[in-house]
């Protein structure tokens, strides 16, 4: 960020950008509020992503965690696609959730146009939560129903794969078990998980016995990163 609000450093010369978790921008000033007026406020930086995402067809991003709580911030102005978005708000239980979940990736067009996604539509999988400020919070009840579209990823509970909103298998309480969404025509996702955490078999809580040697020490959420190399070619 230092580096394009200078100047030192331009999108331009980027096809992609990944906007992180971990506490990034230190997780202060609520739900990514500080890192995005570090963009929206600031004149180079603010015409750095405006014309990253508004005027080029050969970029992609993914933003994870306080990631997502920042792009879900700046979407409406700089994000086309994303007016449906809901925004990341403290999760229901009150404090930090730190646990696996259980996620659906949606079997939708938006999915299957995924830059990240496309090979993991209709995927349940486990995946590592870990987040203060995760729940989506939309404008108004209605829309939940509008912003259905941009949905990819719900929480599922285990005994029935169904989205839920039961804790602690929705560990922030969003509605519909929403935790990630998709805009520009799979260009752009953001998600609060953290795919990036169990991309080796030996991060993951639990896998299969029978899959040892079929995954060859990667994950399924590996996958994604593969699928987006793939775009990038």
């Amino acid at each position: 960020m230092s580096d394009l609000i200078s100047g030192r450093v331009s999108l331009a010369d980027f096809k992609g950008v990944a906007a992180c978790g971990g506490f990034s921008y230190g997780d202060v000033l609520g739900a990514g509020n500080g890192w995005a007026n570090s963009i929206l406020l600031n004149t180079n930086a603010r015409k750095e992503f405006e014309h990253f995402f508004k005027d080029r067809s050969d970029t992609f991003a993914l933003a994870v965690c306080n990631g997502c709580q920042l792009f879900a911030q700046l979407g409406p102005e700089l994000v086309p696609g994303t007016e449906h978005w809901p925004l990341f708000k403290q999760n229901l239980s009150g404090r930090f959730e730190g646990r696996a979940c259980l996620v659906r990736v949606e079997d939708t067009a938006a999915t299957r146009s995924s830059v990240f996604l496309s090979s993991l539509a209709g995927s349940t999988l486990p995946i590592a939560v870990a987040h203060g400020e995760g729940r989506a919070t939309y404008a108004a009840p209605a829309s939940v129903a509008s912003g259905r579209d941009s949905v990819v990823l719900r929480y599922v509970d285990p005994a029935t794969s169904a989205p839920t909103e039961r804790y602690p298998f929705n560990p922030n309480g969003s509605p519909e078990g929403a935790t990630g969404v998709s805009a520009l025509g799979g260009r752009v996702l953001a998600m609060m998980p953290h795919s990036e955490r169990v991309t080796q078999k030996t991060s993951n809580s639990w896998y299969p016995r029978e899959v040892r040697d079929e995954w060859k020490g990667v994950g399924p959420w590996f996958s994604m990163f593969v699928n987006a190399r793939r775009w990038v070619n």
